[in-house]
């Protein structure tokens, strides 16, 4: 009974170390609140609003019809008319056009005649994810006005289109993608920026010796220290589902419980990491370097902007130490496709080893420290 009254003290006084001081108010706060609602608008795959160019030989309608339906779709909303090959080179130097279309002499003239009529399209290399959904897009709409133009003449035979459905995600909205991984990410850098800060705090502030005078034993210190973060860390994951689910409307499929028993796991996980960093840093500033060093890399290789599978092999092994990846698998598995308790357990079973091996270490550092 003793040690929890204990607990709940330093637990109570690390929470009002936090929410007293308006500096650490603004970082519980308001990064949370401004990532939650500006990040899912900017960290978008999608292409909207790009200037497409275009470079028309052909004296005939059908290329004319092409473009109208090009500038008519919510991915390209400028049409550039450019006159030669150094316009061209001009508006993709500039960065003024996305990608160039070309049309040749004989385009309409091929159609016609139900002859096969290329055009090219030329994408901005500086710009090669954008540029290639650009030209997925152009393909899409391109191919749509050939068959119907097909049909229209009575052109039958040939290989039916085949008709494609997106489980999980039918209208492709990539925010439904990119949400539960936004999450994710806003939630490792606040937790691992309270948890890598505060016993480095402690000594910037001279209360570290008191600690180590008190009843407190070092366990007793991290549980606390890590409780205080913890609590924090999941009034923060409700703040950003709400907005997930009733600000940006991707759609809960799954347990509420799971995805809060998945939270609660991933903080101990994140816990582990904070105070090993904290524990090995003198001042706050070494503590937040520490915690950047182990969040870039980790966000990068998590597969939140890039596949995990396209990796070596090597690296994806390495990976398996990374919370961050296996917390994204469970958050889109919750939210987009019901996941069963099987399915998050298989993938909290790293986390459970990564939060025994961090938190055992930072132990091991924090005894050293106090001895």
């Amino acid at each position: 009974m003793n040690t929890l009254l204990r607990l709940l003290a330093l637990i109570k006084k690390e929470l009002y170390a936090i929410l007293s001081d308006p500096k650490s108010r603004k970082i519980v706060v308001l990064p949370v609140l401004i990532q939650g609602v500006i990040l899912p608008l900017a960290a978008t795959l999608e292409v909207k609003n790009a200037a497409l160019g275009v470079r028309n030989e052909d004296a005939g309608g059908a290329s004319v019809e092409l473009v109208q339906r090009l500038g008519a779709s919510a991915a390209f909303t400028r049409i550039i008319p450019l006159r030669d090959e150094r316009e061209v080179a001009s508006a993709l130097d500039a960065q003024e056009a996305l990608a160039v279309v070309g049309f040749p002499a004989d385009f309409s003239k091929r159609l016609d005649t139900m002859d096969p009529a290329p055009i090219q399209v030329l994408l901005d290399g500086r710009r090669s994810n954008s540029g290639q959904i650009a030209a997925a897009y152009i393909a899409e709409i391109s191919a749509g006005y050939f068959a119907e133009r097909a049909g229209a003449k009575g052109v039958r035979g040939g290989v039916e289109p085949p008709v494609v459905s997106h489980r999980y995600n039918p209208n492709l909205d990539y925010t439904w993608f990119v949400l539960p991984s936004i999450v994710a990410i806003i939630l490792t850098v606040s937790s691992l920026i309270l948890t890598g800060l505060s016993v480095a705090r402690e000594r910037e502030q001279g209360t570290y010796e008191q600690l180590l005078v008190s009843p407190l034993t070092p366990g007793m210190i991290m549980v606390g220290k890590g409780a205080s973060a913890f609590v924090v860390g999941m009034a923060q994951s409700t703040v950003v589902i709400l907005l997930a689910v009733f600000v940006y409307g991707v759609p809960m499929h799954g347990s509420l419980a799971l995805l809060y028993a998945a939270a609660a796991l991933y903080f101990v996980t994140l816990a582990g990491f904070g105070l090993l960093i904290s524990s090995v840093c003198m001042t706050q500033q070494q503590a937040f370097l520490g915690a950047f060093a182990f969040m870039m890399p980790a966000i990068l290789l998590s597969g939140f902007a890039t596949p995990v599978e396209n990796m070596p092999e090597w690296l994806q092994f390495l990976n398996e130490a990374n919370p961050i990846r296996h917390y994204i698998v469970i958050l889109r598995g919750i939210f987009l496709k019901d996941a069963s308790a099987a399915f998050v357990l298989r993938h909290a079973a790293p986390l459970f080893l990564i939060a025994a091996c961090t938190i055992t270490l930072a132990s091991v550092f924090f005894r050293r420290r106090m001895g």
